[in-house]
Formats: structure tokens, sequence, C-alpha cells
């Protein structure tokens, strides 16, 4: 909130308050409270950017937190001073690159095969990975009484969330390297790979049409709730336990032309990840209290508890891990070898570091040329 100020002080910035403060008026903020924080910071005379709006693309998943807790707590809004956030919630990544390609949205937060795909099939012409945001959250769930071993995944019914995501490549890859044979296509096989979306998943489980799920958090966790077992961690996989799950992406004309936008807003996520790593539990209950705001109902403890342990919020795209993810889906004959040359552009974001003082991070030789 604005500090008091003295009344001359105040009539003397009435004006100059007035259009930053229509055009917040005119904006979608997550909560009725964040546009008033938005409209204090516009009035306090801070420096107006060359956009009214930015529209934000997320999903309500606990492996955005970064976005949950940035919007929830208003840090990326305090960084936007006079620009409104528009917050678009998506439960697919294909929806939101195709968001981001029909001009109806600027920046989101994805995962790295829609962007990988969103970066091919425009012809590298659209979107830029300009940050991480959340490595982990992903986990082979099961049911015990069917499977208590990694061998008996064999002949059984495994749910991922959609066909090319970032769990079904991975899971394909697993497959792969088991010496299994599944259709990438059909998901038919020595493992019947059921694409389901995450939010009928927890009730595909309980009727029993499933016997399991490579899945994220908190879904892993609703499952595990439901009578389910965690028979693998996929962090467990990774050489140094760490692989992006999250990025955020900007759409390459909105970057083009708003480049102090896209700064504020990475300067916000910046901070918002700072402040979930130095507050855990505030931060856990922010999250679930956006959760609460998008689908009307908070996650119970047993749920969020065990599910925010698992997921690690960095700034940093952990670039080479995507390429790794990339080479698993031309395995798995989803896509043909992609050209990732400049699918990267980290300069504002190490900008941002720079100046906060932290390290900067690498594009693993992926970025803008």
């Amino acid at each position: 909130m604005s500090a008091v100020r003295p009344l001359n002080t105040l009539r003397a910035i009435a004006v100059t308050a007035a259009l930053p403060l229509l055009l917040t008026a005119c904006g979608y903020g997550s909560e009725a409270k964040k546009d008033d924080d938005k409209a204090s910071a516009a009035a306090t005379g801070d420096k107006k950017l060359s956009a009214s709006e930015v529209r934000i693309g997320y999903f309500p998943n606990l492996t955005h937190a970064t976005a949950l807790v940035g919007l929830q707590e208003g840090l990326i809004a305090k960084e936007l001073g006079g620009t409104a956030i528009k917050p678009q919630s998506f439960n697919a990544g294909p929806s939101e690159i195709e968001a981001l390609n029909g001009g109806s949205l600027d920046i989101g937060f994805i995962g790295p095969s829609p962007a990988i795909n969103g970066y091919v099939k425009s012809k590298s012409s659209n979107l830029r990975i300009i940050s991480g945001s959340a490595s982990g959250g992903v986990k082979l769930v099961v049911n015990p009484d069917k499977i208590k071993t990694l061998d008996d995944l064999k002949g059984k019914k495994i749910a991922t969330p959609q066909k090319g995501n970032t769990q079904d490549v991975a899971f394909l890859n697993w497959i792969a390297d088991k010496g299994w044979k599944v259709d990438a296509e059909s998901g038919k096989g020595d493992v019947s790979v059921v694409r389901t979306d995450n939010k009928v998943t927890p009730d595909a489980f309980k009727q029993g049409s499933i016997d399991g799920a490579w899945v994220p958090e908190p879904t892993a966790s609703k499952l595990v709730a439901d009578g389910a077992s965690v028979l693998l961690d996929e962090t467990d996989l990774w050489p140094d336990k760490k692989f992006v799950i999250t990025n955020i992406i900007v759409s390459q004309k909105f970057l083009k032309e708003h480049p102090d936008v896209v700064e504020a807003v990475l300067k916000g996520t910046v901070k918002t990840n700072e402040w979930i790593n130095a507050n855990p539990d505030k931060a856990k209950a922010s999250a679930n209290a956006k959760l609460e705001a998008e689908g009307g109902k908070p996650l119970d403890a047993k749920v969020i508890d065990p599910a925010w342990k698992s997921i690690l919020v960095t700034d940093d795209p952990l670039a080479s891990t995507l390429k790794t993810e990339s080479d698993w889906a031309v395995k798995a004959k989803l896509i043909e070898q992609p050209d990732l040359a400049g699918i990267y552009d980290l300069t504002l974001l190490n900008k941002v570091l720079k100046a906060a003082g932290k390290p900067e991070v690498s594009d693993a030789g992926l970025g803008a040329k």
C-alpha cells in the first residue's frame, strides 16, 4: 500500500495518476486486492511501462508455483507498476501455445515439450524461453495391490496427461530404456499408456480404469491420498537430480515491442522464487490459496505437503535438460529432430540476476544469435 502523503503532494500527482488508474481498473487481476495493489503502485508515480497490460498464462499446478505465488502475493504486479496483469489459466500446453501463437497471450509458464513443439511448428518465429521456473515435481504412482516393482508395469495401464506432453515423453523414454515396446501414437504396447487429463486421473484411478500414472504435482499426491504409492520420483533419473519442468516463454513480438515489460515480469519472478525459497511454508499456503481461487477448493495437507517438498523453484532454465527431453521426443518418433538454436533468450534474465547479485545462467548453446 502507498505511504501516507501530505495533501499538497496528493494533489500534485492526482492528474498523472489518473490514466494508470483507469488502465488498471480495466485489467484482470487474480483478486480484487491485487488490482488495488496495482492501482496503488500506479498512484505512487512509478515509471509507466510501454504496455498498459500484459497477458500471462499458467497452469493450476504446483509445478507452476512461481506463477501461483507471484500472482497471489502481488510480487509480479509490484514490479509492473501501472501495467495491469491479465492472468489466464490453462490445463494443457498446446492450448497455451495456441493462445500465444494467436496473439491472445504474451507470456506463459509452460513445460519444455510444448515449448519445443511451439518453437518448431512456428519455424523458430514465435516464442522464446526467457527463464526457468521449476524443477522436479513428477512421480510415477501406482496401485500397490497390482504393482509392487518397476517390472510389474508390463501389461498395466499407466496414465500420462497428454500425448507428447513432458511427462508422456519422459515415460515413453523410460519404457524404451527398459527394452519394452510402445507405439507412441496409440499408446499401445508392452505398457498401455493412457492419455488422461489430470483433472480426471484421480477418478480413473479410483474406478480402476488405470493402474497408475506418471504425472506432475499435485496430481501425484492426490493419487497417493487415494491409496496409490510412489514407485519412482523422476528426479532420481537425472544426474544432478534437476530437470526443467516449467519454463517461462514469451511471444517474440511482445519481447521486441515491450522489453521493459518483460524485464519487469522477470524481476517479479526472480523475487518470487527468492521469497518462496526463503518462506516455504508461507509460499505453500499462498500457492494453495491461489489454487482455491482457481478451483474453489484448497488442497488437503496430506496432498500439498508431500507435493510441495518435491518441487524446486529456480530461475535457471536448466537448458541442457530441455535438449535431453527433446532428444527423447525424437527417439519416441513424436517429433523429427528439431533445430533448437535460438529457442532461448536469457539476456533480460541475466541482466536482472546480475543486478540482484545472483549468478547468471546458461542457455547451453541454444541462445538467440
